[in-house]
C-alpha cells in the first residue's frame, strides 16, 4: 500500500444522479489516468479512500462528491482538498454492511429486503467499477425502489492481512472473491431475508462477556437449560424465519418452589445473561395502592415501553423483561379475596389483557415467582401467558456441592478453609437443605470459627495473638449442623425421640420380621422406577408399638423428608383444616426427591368414634385420596399408616389405600416377656427367674407399650413386693390364663 501526493484538487457536486449511484468520486478523464484510486485529505488530518470514475462534465482538478460522500468526509463545496494517488493489492474476503433507509419512510411499517438479490446486485457493481473499501465508508444504491445507505462495518483481507488506513481496514472489492453480508440495526424498520444476512444482529440478546460456567446457580444447570431453550432459543433466531413458521416467543415463565431455592437468583442471572436493557423487577405487593384505578395504572406503567417500541420497530423490537417477585400478592384466583372494591380481580384482569390481550405484545418476557403457585389465576397460567412453569426445587447432592463450592470460593482462594474440610461429606449430611439453608450453614461455621479466635471476659475482645491463623475447619461445620441449622423440609428430630422413647425392644421375631419388610419396601421406592409410591399398614392391638416400628422404618430408610402426622397435632381443627394440614403434609413431601409420611393411629385421625358408629367422612376421603395420588415425576413417596382396628378399615374400604399390610401381635408367652425385662433390664435375675416359672404354660396378650408401663410401676414398690405388683397388674392388663 502506498499514496504518492499531487496538487490540490477542489470539491465539487456530482454532475447527475446517475453518476451518484456509482459510489465513485467523479474527476475529469485526463486526471483519471494518473488516479484511479485516491486518498482525500480533509484538513482536519483525516484522510479517506475512494474509488475514482471518469465523466467529462467535471472540470480539471476538481472532484464530484455526492452529498453522502462529503457528510462521510466532512467536506465542503469549493473547499480545497490534498489528493493523493492510492495503491493496495489486497483483496476484500468479507464485507458486512448495514441497510438503512436514506431518508425514513413516512410510516413505521417495517420493509423486508432480500440480501441474495442485493447481494447479486453489489458483485454486479464491484465487477462494474472495482470499488476499494473503507471502513465506515456509506454506498447509495435504489433497491426496490427505496434509496438505501449501506455503511461498512467490517472488512476481512483475502488471503493476507487487511490493509490498514488511518486506523480502518481497507481492501479491493471482487466479484467472486468478496463474500457480502448484509445486517439491519435494531433502530431500523427494515427486515432482512435470504442466506446473507448477518445473525449477530438476532443473536445479540445474550451478552457476549457473560460467562456461563460462572452462573453462580448452584444444582439448578438442568433448570436453567430448560428455561433457555424454552424462553430465548427463538428469540435468537432471525424474526423473518420466526415469522414465517409462524412461531410464537414464548411471554411468561412461572418459577416456583420452597423458599431457599434459588427463584429470585435465577431471574437475576436471567437478567446479567440478557444484554438487552435492564429488566424491570417488581414487588407484587408494590403494585396495589389504596386509590381506585392505580393499582391497574401501575400495571400499564409497566408494559409503555415495550407498547411504543413495539409500534415504532414491529418486530425488531428489543426485549422488555419484567420481573414479578411475589407474584402471589397480586395474582389471586379472581372471586377468593372478599372485599367490595375487587382490586385483586382488576389487577389480574389489567396482566392478563397486557400479556395476551386483544393487542398482544411480542417484545415482553414476564418472569413470575412464588412459593405458593396454587394461589395463581388459571388464566394466567395457560398457554401464551405464564406457560413455562419450571419449579426450582431442593438440590441433590451434587447441586449441594456447587453450592457449597461457590460459597467457600473465597475462604478456599484466601486459605481460610481448614483441609479437614470435605465439601462432598457436608454435602452428604444436609439432606433437603436448601441454597438458603446451605448459605446460612457456611455463615453458622464461620461465626463458630470466630467465636474461637475472641477472648470471654469483662468483655469480648480479639485475640490478636491467633487472628492470623483464623481457619474454619470440619467441627465448625459440625457443630452448626447439630446446634445451628436445620432444614425446613425435614424430619423433627424431636418427634422421632418422643415416638422412639424406648427405642425398639427385640422381644420376638415379629418385631425383626416387620423392620426387615420395612426395609425391603423402603428399597422397593428408592430403586425401582416402577413403583415411585408404595404405602403399608401396620396393624395390631392398642400399645403394641406400632408408632415406634413406623418411625424406625421412616429413620433407617436414610430418607432426607420424614414427616409423622399424629392425631394430638390436629386437637381443635376443623374438617377443613385438617384436610388442609393433610395436604401440606404431601405437598411438602412432593419437594424432597426421596419422602417418608408416617399417619399415625388413623382411626384417631378420622374421628372414628365406636358409638353410633361416627367418622368424619370429609377427613377419610382426603386421606384415602392423598395416599393413593402418585407424586410428580423425580419424586419417590412411602406412605406408612398405623392403625389399631384392622376391622373398621376394612369395613370402610380404606384398607384398599395400600399396597402392603403389616400385623404386629402382642406378647402372649412368658419367653416374650422375659426377653423384654431382659433388654429393659428390669429387676434383679432372681426376680425375672421367678416371673418366668410362674408365667410358664399361661398366655398373656399384652402390648410392648402396655409392657413398659407395668415394669415401671412395678419398680416403684419395694423390693419384695416387686414381682407379686409386677403379675398382679399384668394379669389386670393382659387378661392372665
Amino acid at each position: 500500500m502506498s499514496a504518492r501526493c499531487f496538487s490540490q484538487f477542489t470539491v465539487a457536486k456530482c454532475p447527475s444522479n446517475e453518476l451518484t449511484m456509482t459510489n465513485c468520486v467523479i474527476l475529469n478523464p485526463s486526471d483519471y489516468k494518473k488516479l484511479p484510486y485516491i486518498v482525500v485529505g480533509n484538513g482536519r488530518n483525516q484522510d479517506f479512500v475512494f474509488t475514482a470514475y471518469p465523466h467529462d462534465d467535471v472540470p480539471m482538478d476538481s472532484l464530484g462528491f455526492s452529498m453522502l460522500q462529503r457528510k462521510w468526509a466532512y467536506l465542503g463545496i469549493q473547499q480545497k482538498v490534498d489528493v493523493s494517488e492510492f495503491n493496495s493489492g489486497t483483496i476484500a474476503e468479507e464485507v458486512v454492511f448495514q441497510v438503512d433507509f436514506l431518508r425514513s419512510p413516512a410510516s413505521n411499517s417495517t420493509t423486508s429486503f432480500n440480501t441474495d438479490a442485493m447481494s447479486k446486485f453489489f458483485s454486479e457493481q464491484f465487477h462494474k467499477f472495482k470499488l476499494m473499501l473503507m471502513e465506515s465508508q456509506q454506498l447509495l444504491y435504489v433497491i426496490s425502489n427505496c434509496h438505501l445507505v449501506f455503511t461498512i462495518q467490517s472488512i476481512k483481507a483475502h488471503g493476507s492481512t487487511v490493509s490498514k488506513f488511518q486506523g480502518k481496514h481497507v481492501a479491493m472489492s471482487h466479484k467472486d472473491k468478496t463474500k457480502i453480508i448484509f445486517e439491519a440495526s435494531n433502530e431500523s424498520p427494515i427486515t432482512l431475508t435470504g442466506k446473507a444476512r448477518s445473525m449477530k444482529a438476532n443473536s445479540n440478546i445474550i451478552n457476549p462477556d457473560f460467562d456461563f460456567q460462572k452462573l453462580g446457580i448452584g444444582g439448578l444447570d438442568e433448570e436453567f437449560k430448560e428455561i433457555f431453550r424454552r424462553a430465548f432459543a427463538s428469540r435468537v433466531l432471525p424474526p423473518d424465519i420466526i415469522e414465517r413458521m409462524g412461531a410464537k416467543h414464548v411471554k411468561g415463565i412461572l418459577l416456583h418452589g420452597p423458599p431457599g431455592c434459588g427463584k429470585t437468583l435465577m431471574a437475576r442471572q436471567i437478567g446479567k445473561m440478557l444484554s438487552a436493557r435492564e429488566p424491570q423487577i417488581v414487588n407484587g405487593p408494590e403494585i396495589l395502592n389504596k386509590y381506585v384505578g392505580e393499582s391497574e395504572a401501575n400495571i400499564r406503567k409497566l408494559f409503555e415501553p415495550a407498547e411504543e417500541e413495539q409500534k415504532k420497530l414491529g418486530m425488531k423490537s428489543g426485549l422488555h423483561i419484567i420481573i414479578f417477585d411475589e407474584i402471589d400478592a397480586i395474582c389471586k384466583q379472581r372471586g377468593s379475596v372478599s372485599g367490595a372494591s375487587g382490586v385483586h380481580d382488576t389487577v389480574v384482569n389489567q396482566l392478563l389483557s397486557k400479556i395476551d390481550g386483544v393487542d398482544p405484545l411480542n417484545n415482553i418476557l414476564v418472569i413470575g415467582m412464588t412459593n405458593r403457585p396454587d394461589l395463581i389465576d388459571d388464566a394466567l397460567l395457560r398457554p401464551g401467558r405464564l406457560e413455562v412453569k419450571k419449579e426450582i426445587g431442593l438440590p441433590d447432592e451434587d447441586g449441594r456441592l456447587e453450592i457449597l463450592n461457590i460459597h467457600t470460593e473465597k475462604m478456599k482462594e484466601s486459605q481460610m478453609l481448614s483441609d479437614d474440610v470435605r465439601l462432598r461429606e457436608i454435602a452428604s449430611l444436609t439432606k433437603n437443605f436448601s441454597g438458603a439453608e446451605l448459605a446460612g450453614l457456611v455463615g453458622a461455621a464461620q461465626s463458630c470459627a470466630f467465636v474461637r479466635h475472641t477472648r470471654a471476659g469483662s468483655k469480648v475482645e480479639v485475640d490478636l495473638d491467633t487472628i492470623d491463623d483464623l481457619q474454619v475447619c470440619r467441627q465448625d461445620f459440625m457443630a452448626s449442623l447439630e446446634n445451628d441449622i436445620k432444614p425446613a423440609y425435614g424430619s423433627k428430630e424431636e418427634d422421632v425421640e418422643r415416638f422412639m422413647r424406648n427405642g425398639i425392644i427385640m422381644w420376638g421375631d415379629a418385631v425383626q420380621s416387620t423392620l426387615d419388610n420395612g426395609a425391603l419396601l423402603c428399597n422397593q421406592v428408592q430403586n425401582s422406577d416402577k413403583t415411585p409410591l408404595v404405602s403399608v399398614l401396620i396393624t395390631g392391638g392398642v400399645g403394641s408399638g406400632k408408632t415406634a416400628l413406623a418411625t424406625k422404618i421412616a429413620v433407617n430408610s436414610g430418607f432426607p423428608f420424614i414427616k409423622i402426622c399424629a392425631p394430638d397435632k390436629l386437637v381443635g381443627f376443623s374438617e377443613a383444616a385438617k384436610c388442609q394440614h393433610l395436604k401440606k403434609v404431601f405437598d411438602d413431601s412432593y419437594k424432597s426427591q426421596l419422602s417418608c409420611v408416617v399417619m399415625d393411629d388413623i382411626e384417631k385421625l378420622i374421628d372414628y368414634n365406636p358409638i353410633g358408629p361416627r367418622f368424619s367422612n370429609t377427613v377419610t376421603q382426603a386421606l384415602m385420596v392423598l395416599c393413593k395420588n402418585l407424586p410428580p415425576l423425580g419424586r419417590r413417596l412411602l406412605v406408612i399408616g398405623t392403625s389399631s382396628n384392622q376391622d373398621l378399615l376394612r369395613e370402610m374400604g380404606m384398607d384398599k389405600s395400600f399396597d402392603s399390610h403389616l400385623h404386629i401381635p402382642s406378647l402372649s408367652t412368658e419367653h416374650h416377656i422375659n426377653n423384654t425385662l431382659e433388654k429393659l433390664k428390669a429387676f434383679t435375675s432372681d426376680d425375672r427367674s421367678s416371673i418366668s416359672r410362674q408365667l410358664k404354660g399361661r398366655k398373656a396378650w399384652v402390648g410392648i407399650k402396655s409392657l413398659i408401663r407395668i415394669v415401671g410401676t412395678a419398680e416403684q414398690a419395694e423390693s419384695p413386693m416387686r414381682v407379686p405388683t409386677f403379675l398382679s397388674l399384668l394379669e389386670d392388663e393382659a387378661g392372665l390364663k
